[in-house]
C-alpha cells in the first residue's frame, strides 16, 4: 500500500495587550514530510485581529498587508541580522517540533471499524445495494473493496473520498448495487496501514437486529391490545348479568 501524503501544521501563539487592544503573533509549521526541504515556517503578526504582515519561509521575507504591515515590512526587509533570524527559524523552530510530533503522533494508527447495511438504490438498473461504511481510522489512506463468491467486484461500486471528522479520524462510504442470487456470498474487505491483514465482512441477509426489535415490540403492542380488550368485553358480561331488574309501577 503506498504511503499516505500527510500534511500538517504546528502553531506557537505569543499574546499582549495594552488599553484594551490586543496584539499577536502566529508561528506556523507547514510540513507534508520531516525533511527540511518540505517544511515552511510562517510567521503572521496580527492588531485587532487584522493580519498586517507575514514571514514566510518560502518567500524568504516579509510581506505587509496593510499600509502599516508595508512600512514594517520594508523596515524589517532591510534589516540582514532579522532577516537571518527568521530564516533560521525553520530549522531551529519547526524540525525539532516536527521530528518529535512525526514519532510521537503520525507513526501511530488507528484500526478502523465497519458497518455493512443494505438500503435501497433511488435508481438504477439493480434492485438492492450496499453499503460499506468503515469509521475512526489513521492514517487517511485506505482501500475498501466488494466480493462475491470470492471474486472481486469493480463495476457498480461507487465510494466517497476519505471523509475527515475533525478528530484526526477519517471515514469512508462504499456503495455496491446489485441483484440478489440465492445462496451467494457478498463481502466488504478493508485493507489499512493499522491491519496486520484485511478486514473481512460478510453481509447476511437475514433480518437486521433493528427489523427484528421493531416487529417484536409491534407484536407485543398487539397481543396487549388484545389482551386488554378481550378483559374489558368479559368485565362487561360479568357486570350486566348481574345487575336485578326492578319492574316500575
Amino acid at each position: 500500500m503506498a504511503s499516505s501524503f500527510l500534511s500538517f501544521s504546528l502553531l506557537f501563539i505569543s499574546l499582549c495587550s495594552a488599553d484594551g487592544f490586543r496584539y499577536y503573533m502566529v508561528f506556523r509549521c507547514d510540513f507534508n514530510s520531516t525533511e527540511l526541504n518540505d517544511i515552511e515556517y510562517i510567521l503572521s503578526l496580527y492588531y485587532n485581529k487584522v493580519e498586517y504582515a507575514r514571514f514566510s519561509s518560502s518567500v524568504g521575507e516579509y510581506v505587509g498587508y496593510t499600509e502599516y504591515g508595508l512600512k514594517q515590512a520594508k523596515y524589517w526587509n532591510n534589516d540582514p541580522s532579522e532577516l537571518s533570524r527568521r530564516r533560521a527559524e525553520k530549522e531551529r523552530w519547526c524540525k525539532d517540533n516536527i521530528d518529535a510530533f512525526s514519532s510521537g503522533v503520525l507513526t501511530q494508527s488507528a484500526k478502523p471499524y465497519v458497518r455493512l447495511q443494505s438500503v435501497t438504490p433511488s435508481a438504477g438498473k439493480h434492485q438492492s445495494m450496499l453499503v460499506c461504511s468503515v469509521f475512526d481510522f489513521f492514517p487517511k489512506l485506505i482501500k475498501v473493496s466488494w466480493f462475491r463468491d470470492g471474486q472481486e467486484v469493480t463495476s457498480d461500486v461507487t465510494s466517497t473520498d476519505e471523509l475527515a471528522d475533525g478528530d484526526w479520524y477519517y471515514q469512508i462510504h462504499s456503495h455496491l448495487e446489485y441483484t440478489p442470487r440465492s445462496g451467494e456470498k457478498i463481502s466488504c474487505v478493508v485493507e489499512h496501514a493499522s491491519l496486520k491483514e484485511p478486514l473481512v465482512t460478510d453481509w447476511d441477509p437475514s433480518m437486521p437486529e433493528s427489523e427484528r426489535n421493531k416487529i417484536a415490540i409491534g407484536a407485543s403492542g398487539l397481543i396487549l391490545g388484545l389482551i386488554l380488550s378481550l378483559a374489558g368485553f368479559i368485565y362487561y358480561k360479568t357486570k350486566a348479568r348481574g345487575r336485578i331488574l326492578v319492574p316500575s309501577n
